[in-house]
């Protein structure tokens, strides 16, 4: 599969205290939440696949930060925006987090952005989503 830039949204249906590993807890508010990521490495954006099939409970493994996120039982993706053979990361990312709500410290362990995960209250941030990647 090609390589690219990938945000996945993921609707929390519950209010939740959530531990990312080394990163700490967090409590997450009800709503949307927009984690972008890359997938430049072996396999490519079949990274995708990967963070789907914990989502629905067949892997149990967490590598990523958001990987805490998709294994808690009140979230769900509901959509995946990408663009292939981009790095744009950082720039979606960034993005996101002007427009939206950052939730600090998570997903960007290897570059100098704030956070790769962003929140939204409403559904607007699909919106937002998919004209970043368009």
């Amino acid at each position: 599969m090609d390589p690219g830039t990938y945000t996945l949204v993921v609707e929390l249906d519950a209010d939740a205290r959530i531990r990312f590993g080394a990163a700490g807890e967090r409590d997450l508010s009800t709503g949307y939440y927009a984690y972008t990521g890359s997938a430049f490495g072996p396999g490519g954006l079949s990274r995708v696949d990967r963070h789907r099939e914990l989502a629905m409970g067949d892997r149990d493994v967490r590598h990523w930060h958001v990987d805490y996120l998709l294994s808690h039982p009140d979230a769900s993706i509901v959509s995946v925006a990408v663009t292939e053979n981009e790095d744009r990361e950082c720039e979606i990312a960034r993005r996101l987090s002007q427009n939206f709500e950052p939730v600090t410290g998570l997903g960007a362990s290897d570059c100098d952005c704030e956070t790769h995960l962003a929140y939204s209250g409403s559904q607007r941030l699909l919106d937002e989503v998919n004209e970043r990647h368009g």
